[in-house]
């Protein structure tokens, strides 16, 4: 095996002992020469004529740690990778782009996707053999690893002309994949109503959710629902949003105890999770907890909502002030030894009367229901509960409570799960627009006072000052890779909802800066809609577009919601035509594929809604101001937009048009209501604002 000059002589140590990625460390010590992805891999495989195996996954992955553990650990399995093939290790957080790249191919070659991804590529980087997770033996009808680098190696020098069709097959089918078409045909309600319609029918009655198992946490579709019923009145959109956010905060995809969701469910009922934690689902799940909030006035999703931005804060927040990426599902090499309890184990920290009242109410049995544990889960209201064990409601309350904290208490003692501690741009930008609208709508200073803290450190740490571009990944004092339009389009997301809450223009500046930059580096000027990659990014094999939602929203998506929104606020055409050519040239994915589009139709959303927008004049820390505030941040109002200032700002005035020319009335504060283009009369009162407000809502 080959050695890096400055490397220890420990045995076993790779060349990834020099990265900063965790998923990569993990691997540092396998016996497979492994190397991360760089021009030195791309140039040895071209010198020795040898086959890329490159291998993607990520730190939270459970079957990657299975296959890490049978296949790259062992030392036989190793020796084959060595002698065979350039074995390529990558994170497929850090990124994206060959993530994207190969898993289409995986995708196009097998009929499905996932992690850990295994593909073999020619020496320039085209892939002709893929799939996912291999055995190291055969076994599940599949091939066995070993079996399988000896087939392929033979094969690629015996038969290189198939190898070389079927890489130019599978070239020009990625290329292709990138155009798109507009159509003439119209953006309209009707894309909305039909879409509504398609998550209906998909829509699971019993349990909540789309589609049967495994369950996936739909938070852009619930959002979605949201604003169906905002704009319709349709009451099934809403009963469907709330049932699914009730099922999946009282099931065992949320930890009960310390708060946080786990990234989806195996089963179709929300009970066993997959227990790895992800930065991105807590973002978004706090978020639409707390616009379910602002909806109904239901203080469930207040309480979901604060105890998941609680548990971030607590576990997952670099001392610098960004959000580390996952949990990992493993503890101690089993899944979820963590998270589960036995009922001996309750009755031991709790005693034998408040254990039984507890157990009863989250459903622990002495056989279990994982693998001889329990996961603590709800399945009936408190009050039946306490009706069946003949207690008061406030008696089972305060048991509950006290049992919570025991548990989380107790559970902190155990080993802990894996932390991967890197932070990305991206995802630290889905996780300031949670903090920064939750502390809008819950008036919790502390929260956006959390999001500024995180906005600050990503300009300062992952972002290069001298070209203003962004980078994507930070870990121990080291920022780098080129970052992605997704890294671009959320942050740029997070720091609109950071204005909103604050009214400071430094997020708006920010926000313009890096608009500017989606538009000038990805975007696509010949076919439309914009690249994944900056201009100056390393030439692949093609140059990906992110169109479908998956995890995270589409970067296109969350590109176009972000220019769409600064387009009206700042009244910049060019913003609002760019977001208008992502929707035309998605119109037919939006109609065809409605759960896979589910952002760029909360974009269309805003998109149709009639201009509105309220402006606020006055001191925004004075209390006749934020009493104005608190009645517009106290409705639901997904498409109205919101400015203020001082009467004296002329920085705010001369960069926001519709705080341009207002002025206060007898020296108060006032507000300003506009709606398709006409205003209203300006008010001093939060009454009368909130009757103009409840007037024709957008």
């Amino acid at each position: 095996m080959s050695q890096h000059p400055t490397r220890s002589a420990a045995p076993f140590t790779n060349r990834l002992i020099d990265e900063t990625s965790p998923y990569l460390l993990q691997h540092a010590h396998n016996p497979v020469d492994w190397y991360p992805w760089g021009e030195e891999a791309l140039a040895r495989a071209k010198a020795e004529n040898k086959p890329i195996l490159l291998s993607i996954g990520y730190s939270a992955c459970h079957w990657c740690h299975v296959m890490a553990h049978e296949s790259f650990a062992d030392p036989e399995t190793a020796g084959l990778m060595n002698q065979y093939f350039v074995p390529v290790k990558v994170d497929r957080e850090e990124r994206p782009d060959l993530d994207a790249i190969y898993m289409e191919a995986v995708q196009a070659m097998t009929g499905q996707g996932g992690w850990p991804m295994t593909v073999f590529l020619t020496p320039d980087g085209v892939p002709f053999y893929g799939g996912t997770y291999f055995p190291r033996e055969p076994r599940y009808g599949m091939p066995g690893f070993k079996q399988l680098l000896v087939s392929l190696a033979r094969a690629y020098h015996s038969r290189p002309q198939d190898i070389a069709h079927n890489a130019a097959q599978m070239r020009s089918m990625l290329r292709q994949a990138t155009l798109l078409q507009t159509t003439a045909d119209p953006l309209d309600a009707s894309i909305l109503d039909h879409a509504c319609q398609a998550l209906e029918k998909n829509y699971d009655t019993r349990y909540g959710g789309f589609g049967g198992a495994p369950k996936f946490p739909p938070a852009m579709a619930l959002e979605f629902l949201l604003r169906t019923y905002h704009r319709t009145g349709r009451r099934r959109a809403l009963e469907m949003a709330e049932f699914t956010l009730g099922q999946m905060a009282r099931g065992g995809l949320y930890d009960q105890l310390g708060g946080g969701f786990h990234r989806y469910s195996v089963d179709d009922r929300w009970l066993t999770p997959h227990f790895e934690k992800m930065l991105y689902d807590n973002a978004q799940l706090a978020r639409i907890y707390a616009l379910a909030y602002q909806v109904t006035g239901d203080p469930f999703y207040r309480q979901v909502s604060d105890e998941v931005l609680t548990y971030v804060q607590r576990e997952m927040t670099h001392p610098e002030g960004g959000f580390f990426s996952a949990q990992d599902a493993d503890s101690e090499g089993e899944e979820g030894k963590f998270f589960v309890w036995s009922l001996a184990e309750v009755q031991a920290h709790l005693g034998k009367d408040e254990a039984e009242l507890f157990a009863r109410y989250y459903d622990v049995t002495q056989h279990g229901n994982f693998e001889g544990h329990n996961i603590l889960h709800v399945t009936l209201p408190r009050d039946t509960v306490a009706a069946q064990l003949k207690v008061t409601p406030a008696r089972l309350q305060a048991v509950i409570e006290r049992g919570r904290a025991v548990l989380l208490a107790a559970r902190q003692q155990r080993v802990p799960p894996g932390l991967d501690d890197k932070s990305l741009t991206a995802w630290n930008g889905l996780m300031i627009q949670a903090y920064a609208d939750a502390g809008r709508i819950f008036a919790r200073d502390d929260y956006v006072q959390t999001a500024a803290r995180a906005a600050d450190f990503v300009w300062a740490r992952l972002r290069d000052p001298a070209s203003g571009r962004l980078l994507r990944t930070y870990k121990d004092g080291r920022a780098k890779l080129n970052a992605y339009l997704e890294d671009y389009a959320m942050l740029a997301n997070g720091l609109l909802a950071l204005y909103t809450a604050t009214f400071d223009l430094r997020w708006l500046h920010r926000a313009v800066d890096l608009a500017e930059q989606m538009l000038a580096h990805f975007w696509d000027s010949e076919n439309g809609a914009f690249f994944s990659t900056r201009d100056d990014h390393e030439e692949l094999i093609t140059r990906p577009k992110d169109l479908i939602d998956n995890a995270t929203p589409s970067a296109n998506a969350s590109a176009a919601m972000a220019l769409l929104l600064l387009g009206r606020l700042l009244d910049k055409r060019a913003y609002y035509e760019h977001g208008e050519t992502v929707l035309r040239l998605l119109r037919q994915g939006m109609v065809q594929s409605p759960g896979a589009f589910a952002h760029l139709l909360n974009a269309l959303d805003l998109y149709l809604a009639p201009p509105r927008e309220v402006a606020i004049v006055g001191d925004p820390a004075a209390a006749a101001t934020q009493a104005l505030l608190t009645t517009v941040n106290r409705h639901y109002l997904p498409n109205t937009l919101l400015a203020a200032a001082p009467a004296d700002d002329t920085a705010a005035q001369g960069m926001t048009p519709l705080l341009a020319g207002r002025g206060q009335i007898a020296g108060r504060a006032t507000a300003y209501v506009c709606q398709n283009f006409t205003c209203r009369l300006p008010v001093t009162t939060a009454e009368d604002l909130a009757a103009q407000l409840l007037t024709d809502r957008q």
